[in-house]
């Protein structure tokens, strides 16, 4: 039993707003797809921090989710920016239960655990957010904070995963790291960063934590084996 992650499929299955229009991203469902195929199986778990559709309501997700949900393994699902189809726990979970996704579940002030690890965490916030102000930013930290002591209660090392970085390039989200630092937080995994600006991402050590960016087009279209 294998732990993956791999953040920002960006997926628009049902929706007209296809990424390949971008540098890099030609062909990226089917690189996905073929990529994932070749190492996850059933008995895996991926973690998905966040960014998974464009779609705007959560009744227009169908075709994305029932993509992943075909996809072998276990998925943990995680916030990002664009999810705005994010709503209540009580109505993903209801959806999802009505659509017959079987092998999806959310990771949203809860903790769950894989294996050795206990898999934790938030979508977090970042400074390239025109709307961020200090109440989401401490509301982000509150929800990472009640995940992590989730993780905790099981007696397993917790890893926490994130949609945005929480250190990128010299700045850093004071609030979030606080949160990880507090808790001796050893992995954190990340997405959001594309293209080019994953040169400045934190890949690597960094005050005691090893931190690994995971955004599709930044690790080959490829789920990142964490355990």
């Amino acid at each position: 039993m294998a732990l993956f992650a791999l953040s920002d499929l960006h997926l628009s299955l049902s929706a007209d707003k296809p990424m390949d229009v971008f540098k890099g991203w030609d062909n990226y469902v089917e690189r996905i797809t073929a990529n994932w195929n070749r190492i996850v199986t059933d008995e895996d778990t991926v973690v998905l921090p966040g960014d998974l559709s464009w779609a705007m309501k959560l009744e227009d997700t169908a075709a994305d989710f029932a993509y992943i949900d075909r996809l072998p393994g276990k998925k943990l699902l995680l916030k990002g920016n664009h999810d705005l189809w994010w709503c209540t726990m009580r109505k993903m979970e209801t959806y999802f239960a009505e659509q017959g996704f079987s092998t999806l579940r959310f990771v949203h002030n809860n903790a769950v655990p894989v294996g050795e690890y206990c898999v934790c965490g938030t979508r977090g916030w970042f400074f390239d957010d025109e709307s961020g102000d200090k109440k989401l930013i401490l509301r982000e930290a509150g929800r990472l904070e009640t995940s992590i002591k989730a993780a905790e209660q099981t007696g397993l090392e917790p890893v926490v995963f994130l949609h945005y970085p929480p250190v990128y390039g010299e700045q850093v989200c004071e609030e979030i790291f606080a949160v990880l630092k507090a808790h001796a937080i050893q992995k954190v995994y990340y997405g959001h960063i594309h293209g080019a600006a994953m040169y400045k991402a934190v890949n690597g050590l960094y005050e005691g934590m090893q931190f690994r960016l995971v955004s599709c087009d930044c690790v080959g279209f490829t789920p990142v084996l964490v355990r």
